[in-house]
């Protein structure tokens, strides 16, 4: 006897494995962005420590604050300028700026250039 039949997958076995994979993606995906986000947002709290701890290593060393960040990598302070990781950037921080004595402006403080909020509801230029 022959057995004319092909070996396969019906189109309906087909359909109700793509439906259960379907199913398990809608459950993981979100959860999955949610951590990427919060990675970001712990990543971000971490470049923002390191550039202060940086500033106030320059003013311990120099008793000024730099005039621009760039300068804490010129003095090596920093091997480069992290990466604000909601960004993508290097160059969207946002330095707060401070006269001193003799109208030099110094950056004596400096915050996050993204736009949006975190998942606590606080804005990210506020950090």
């Amino acid at each position: 006897m022959v057995n004319n039949r092909s070996r396969g997958f019906t189109l309906i076995e087909l359909l109700v494995v793509m439906a259960i994979v379907s199913a398990l993606l809608s459950i993981v995906v979100p959860r999955y962005m949610h951590k990427v986000d919060v990675a970001k947002e712990a990543a971000l709290k971490e470049n923002l420590v390191a550039l202060r701890v940086a500033l106030d290593q320059h003013y311990s060393d120099k008793g000024a604050y730099p005039e621009k960040l760039a300068d804490l990598v010129a003095q090596r302070y920093l091997r480069a300028l992290p990466l604000d990781p909601v960004t993508e950037r290097r160059d969207s921080w946002v330095p707060s700026i401070r006269e001193e004595e003799g109208g030099k402006k110094v950056v004596h403080d400096v915050h996050s250039g993204a736009a949006g909020t975190a998942l606590d509801g606080t804005a990210f230029k506020s950090w």
